[in-house]
């Protein structure tokens, strides 16, 4: 079996213990955004108020007035720890419980976590290359590509030493590139394409960069 195709194992998740805890992060996160947006803490525009210091802008990189002195290089990593609601923050953890157990087993924990870290900035410095646009961006999309980016690497190594076919490898990321372009459309340009692309590049150099070598594997 592939890496692609280990992937696709959801119940791993719960047996990683690094998993659990960036997966109970994120949702304890949103869990407090719920409460503020419900008025529990008794502030005015609350999730806006994180977001307004969290979430990546795109216009702190340039002449925008940051509101403290190391937001324009914390929101590189920050903004991938936020999501825009409960459907955003679901849809993302059921990818990150898919994805990162084959990473993990791939490498092993201390890897796996410079991989996904690698792979939010990489989604930052991505969509602060190509954006158009002055609006924030948040979400952890940007490292779940670079986990997908990461497991093509490998894939592709792995095939490529045995001299196996690469199509299978060259096919995800063809329905990668498609997914994103009618998300884009259909979330009404919403979709920060952009991020993706730069998490999906990071996480692969990050994967090159941690394990090189070919592994064997099944080949389907």
């Amino acid at each position: 079996m592939t890496q692609i195709g280990q992937s696709l194992r959801l119940p791993d998740a719960f047996r990683r213990p690094v998993l659990l805890v960036i997966i109970a992060a994120y949702i304890l996160i949103e869990l407090i955004l719920q409460l503020g947006d419900a008025g529990v803490f008794g502030v005015p525009r609350f999730r806006s108020t994180v977001y307004e210091n969290a979430g990546f802008w795109p216009g702190l990189l340039g002449n925008w007035r940051p509101n403290y002195s190391y937001q324009p290089i914390l929101m590189f990593l920050t903004y991938g720890f936020l999501h825009s609601g409960l459907v955003h923050l679901l849809v993302n953890m059921i990818t990150l419980g898919s994805l990162g157990p084959a990473v993990i087993d791939r490498v092993g924990t201390a890897k796996f976590l410079i991989v996904f870290v690698a792979s939010i900035l990489g989604g930052a410095a991505g969509f602060a290359a190509f954006t158009d646009t002055f609006r924030p961006m948040v979400g952890a999309s940007g490292a779940l590509f670079g986990l997908a980016g990461a497991l093509l690497a490998w894939d592709y190594i792995d095939r490529f030493t045995l001299r196996e076919r690469l199509w299978p490898v060259v096919r995800v990321i063809g329905f990668l590139i498609v997914l994103n372009i009618v998300l884009y459309f259909a979330m009404d340009r919403l979709l920060a394409w952009e991020a993706h692309l730069g998490g999906f590049v990071a996480g692969w150099i990050a994967a090159m960069l941690v394990d090189p070598s070919a592994r064997d594997y099944e080949a389907n």
